[in-house]
């Protein structure tokens, strides 16, 4: 008969080596069909998880982008209706402008002109 401390089993009785040999001669153990089966369903699992990942990446990038063109539109109303009144402004200016450089043409003409062709001779100063 065995003493009863044997049919106890301890938990820290293996060794790191001993742990390893155990695993390499269970998978020498193990049927190749086996193997090559968990190792698709692993490949299937991490191909899975990847695609869903794609997916989530994809929705929320779409909802960005919703937001973002609701976000825009809101604010381009704003940024419009400024942008007219700025365009109204600048075509006020510029037409008084025109209309101050018309009145004035005529005598701005013939000043240029008087300073052109009536010449004044100033001797040079020294300094």
């Amino acid at each position: 008969m065995l003493p009863r401390s044997f049919n106890k089993v301890r938990r820290h009785d293996f060794s790191l080596t001993s742990l390893s040999t155990i695993c390499f001669r269970t998978r020498l153990t193990t049927p190749a069909h086996m193997l090559v089966t968990a190792r698709e369903y692993r490949t299937k699992r991490v191909r899975e998880a990847r695609d869903e990942a794609k997916k989530e990446i994809e929705d929320y990038r779409k909802q960005k982008e919703e937001e973002f063109k609701k976000f825009e539109s809101e604010h381009a109303a704003g940024n419009k209706q400024a942008e007219d009144e700025a365009n109204k402004e600048a075509e006020t200016k510029i037409t008084e402008i025109k209309s101050a450089g018309k009145k004035g043409q005529d005598k701005v003409v013939a000043d240029l002109l008087k300073a052109v062709f009536e010449v004044k001779p100033v001797p040079p100063t020294t300094a």
